[in-house]
């Protein structure tokens, strides 16, 4: 006679799994993390550059990066009188290669018009002289510290170029992100049980703590 085969041990049942909602979170905090790395530790850095600006400038034999000059050219083009100095100023640009966001300043009164052609690693002054016909370029000397906050300062939208756009753009993707990072962070906090008590002190301190700092600074 066979021997009876003895029962199976129960199994045990699965540990619950998340819910879709809470790992679309988890994916996302994790994914938007990893692709703005760069422009999380660019803000951090230049945060930290123009709060110690004493401190960083002491490196440096000037407070300011010196201009250094990088050629002069004939420039015969004119431009009617009634040109609006923004309009010289993109055509200038345009003629010498170096298209891109300006601001101009001068060039009022037969003044020389000054052109500052904003770029992340090297930043240009070009004075255009109508009465000479010459163009001075001129290009500032790199400092990590300059090029950092150029970075953070630097806008999007208000001039005609598509990487300007491009580049407000990514900002304000980093900034929905941000405020993203900060909601899904309580998500993410309620879910574990074990945490939560020094989660919720935490919670409390940090909008509490900058509560005080907008009263008292």
């Amino acid at each position: 006679m066979n021997a009876a085969v003895p029962d199976e041990a129960p199994k045990e049942a699965p540990p619950p799994t998340s819910s879709s909602a809470s790992k679309l979170i988890r994916r996302i905090h994790m994914f938007t993390g990893l692709f703005l790395g760069p422009w999380m530790l660019m803000y951090a850095l230049s945060t930290l550059v123009m709060t110690h600006q004493d401190y960083v400038a002491s490196f440096y034999s000037s407070k300011n990066a010196p201009m250094v000059k990088e050629r002069e050219l004939d420039y015969t083009r004119s431009f009617p009188s009634e040109t609006a100095r923004e309009e010289v100023g993109r055509q200038v640009l345009q003629d010498i290669g170096l298209e891109g966001r300006h601001y101009v300043s001068g060039g009022r009164n037969g003044q020389p018009l000054v052109i500052n052609r904003q770029h992340g690693f090297n930043f240009r002054r070009i004075t255009f002289d109508p009465a000479a016909h010459k163009l001075v370029i001129e290009r500032q000397e790199f400092r990590t510290s300059a090029f950092l906050e150029r970075l953070h300062r630097r806008r999007g939208y208000d001039q005609p170029y598509v990487l300007e756009d491009t580049w407000g753009l990514s900002v304000d993707v980093a900034v929905v992100t941000m405020v993203f990072w900060s909601l899904s962070g309580i998500w993410l906090w309620w879910e574990l049980k074990s945490t939560r008590l020094w989660g919720a002190l935490t919670l409390a301190a940090g909008p509490a703590l900058f509560l005080i700092f907008q009263f008292l600074l």
